[in-house]
């Protein structure tokens, strides 16, 4: 079978090479493909092709992409956490010293020198006052989010003699493993606030997460304190910022998105979203999406999906294989098993995982499934979709 992969952006050519061109036809004028690869194209408002059975993103976060209209279809949305952790972690470190010692003004100041050796080297005597820094051993650093990027930030930032606090309720126990024993957990997010000298956020753009640092949380820290933000523009919120600033109370604002309200501002630097911006961390994303798109329509598993469970099931020999999206509902297992029983078949394994309101079935059969049992359990209520790999 050959699959037809439609991308939406310029795709590293070392993450396409995963997908073979026997089994794959890969290109942005597809016109029925089974899956879509992406980066940063939105995909709000575009009608969702029939034929779609994965969208997969070359990036950790997915706001570019409408995920309840997918999941009513069945459809998993792949994405590539910790891929580009390294890439986004060493510009978080480089903002560090950014906001510490005012290099992005004072090398503005340096530019804009004009005249000869003797009046430069003047000039600069009186103007560096204006730069005067900090150092960061010492300082106190707040990592809100510790996800692939949160914990490579904050064990990075212990290396350079910083006390690191670390927020995040939802941290899985692989990352916490991951996570220097020197960082100092929090249990709320005020009580990282209110202690940090410098703050930088790493969560996912999300409703719950949409302004999380406004003018209230502002008010918590001190007047010198440093907000950095490489994970998302309206996770925090710029006219609070702007305000905060303006009102001297707050001493920097580092991000990587510029607007019209940010730049050209005093003690803002604004990066034109250069987070993942490497050739390495174009290549691991791309590589890690189109392995976990090609695993799932040949094998059905499904890993690193934002809205479906992690489902892993390895294959059998001499069995068909049947994936099954449906609503997380009871005795659809029961009703499935049953169909299968009285089509005289056979079930050699059997994986069933929920995760919220749906539902991921994989079932290995031994024997071939007929046209007609898939058709049967396309009919069960609350199935959304179901094929035969």
């Amino acid at each position: 079978m050959t699959y037809q992969i439609k991308t939406l952006n310029a795709i590293s050519k070392i993450g396409l090479e995963r997908l073979p061109v026997a089994q794959y036809e890969v290109g942005n004028n597809i016109e029925n493909p089974d899956a879509l690869l992406l980066r940063s194209a939105s995909l709000h408002g575009v009608p969702i092709p029939a034929g779609i059975k994965a969208v997969a993103r070359a990036g950790a976060g997915t706001n570019n992409i409408p995920i309840p209209d997918y999941s009513a279809k069945g459809i998993p949305v792949f994405n590539t956490p910790g891929a580009n952790a390294n890439a986004v972690k060493e510009l978080v470190i480089s903002a560090l010293f950014l906001a510490a010692r005012n290099i992005i003004p004072a090398a503005s100041f340096a530019h804009r020198l004009e005249g000869d050796a003797e009046s430069m080297g003047k000039a600069v005597e009186v103007g560096k006052k204006n730069f005067v820094g900090f150092e960061l051993p010492g300082r106190t650093l707040g990592v809100i989010g510790l996800g692939a990027i949160g914990v490579e930030v904050a064990n990075a930032a212990c290396g350079l003699g910083m006390h690191v606090l670390g927020f995040d309720p939802q941290i899985t126990v692989d990352h916490a493993w991951k996570l220097s024993s020197f960082v100092e957990p929090v249990n709320s997010l005020d009580t990282l606030l209110t202690r940090a000298d410098i703050v930088t956020i790493h969560v996912p753009l999300v409703p719950d997460t949409r302004g999380l640092i406004g003018a209230e949380q502002l008010k918590l820290l001190s007047k010198s304190a440093v907000v950095i933000n490489f994970a998302r523009g309206p996770i925090v919120d710029e006219d609070a910022v702007v305000a905060a600033l303006e009102a001297g109370k707050l001493r920097g604002y580092v991000c990587d998105f510029p607007t019209p309200n940010l730049n050209k501002r005093d003690k803002v630097v604004t990066l034109p979203h250069l987070g993942a911006s490497t050739a390495e961390a174009e290549e691991n994303c791309a590589r890690m999406a189109a392995d976990q798109l090609r695993d799932f329509l040949e094998n059905g598993n499904i890993v690193n999906s934002v809205n479906f469970p992690t489902a892993v099931l390895p294959r059998s020999r001499d069995t068909s294989r049947i994936a099954i999206t449906n609503s997380n509902v009871p005795n659809m297992v029961g009703q499935i098993t049953g169909l299968v029983a009285d089509a005289g078949l056979n079930i050699a394994d059997l994986l069933n995982k929920s995760r919220g309101d749906l539902a991921y079935t994989i079932v290995d059969i031994n024997g071939d499934v007929s046209a007609a049992l898939l058709a049967s359990i396309k009919q069960i209520d609350g199935v959304l979709n179901a094929r035969v790999i």
